[in-house]
């Protein structure tokens, strides 16, 4: 069973329950389908178990499928230097078939972003060196697809795009 080889620290996305025995952590692709589908069910799943679950995200961008996926998980971490990673996170998601530079910078503002800062920071180096960190540490973990999820450290196999195969893991 594939382990996960970055520990989850302080410097990562996390939303959830710190204090809580599960930590679910996510590597996802804001342009991937399958992602799209674990969504609301992880959103879903937050809400039904936000008091026993940590969420992490971190970014799995398949570029050469998906054209759109670095600029949008450079969208994220931009709003995160702006404490609003999750505000951004979600409205990736919930537009995903519109990600271009001008619906990105249009979700920006929607969320009251500083713009001169987001557009600087949505091209520098740093956010691109952490999001390939990411990517790199996914690898090293065994990841070839999104989303995969790894609970309290294990790679978790059996999700199958059902609400019921992520919270089987809140029963184990």
């Amino acid at each position: 069973m594939a382990h996960l080889k970055n520990p989850v620290t302080q410097n990562d996305h996390s939303t959830g329950n710190p204090q809580s025995g599960r930590i679910l952590v996510e590597y996802g692709d804001y342009q991937c389908s399958h992602c799209g589908i674990a969504f609301p069910l992880i959103r879903k799943l937050l809400r039904q178990y936000g008091d026993d679950l940590l969420f992490v995200f971190r970014n799995f961008p398949l570029q050469e499928s998906h054209p759109a996926a670095v600029i949008a998980a450079l969208a994220a971490e931009a709003a995160a230097l702006q404490g609003k990673f999750w505000e951004m996170h979600d409205i990736l998601y919930e537009n995903q078939a519109e990600l271009s530079a001008d619906n990105i910078l249009g979700f920006a503002a929607t969320l009251h972003l500083d713009m001169s800062r987001f557009s600087q920071d949505w091209r520098s180096q740093q956010l691109l060196d952490r999001v390939e960190r990411d990517l790199e540490g996914g690898l090293r973990s065994g990841v070839n697809g999104t989303p995969t999820f790894f609970l309290n450290g294990e790679r978790y196999n059996d999700y199958d795009e059902t609400y019921q195969s992520l919270a089987m893991l809140m029963e184990a």
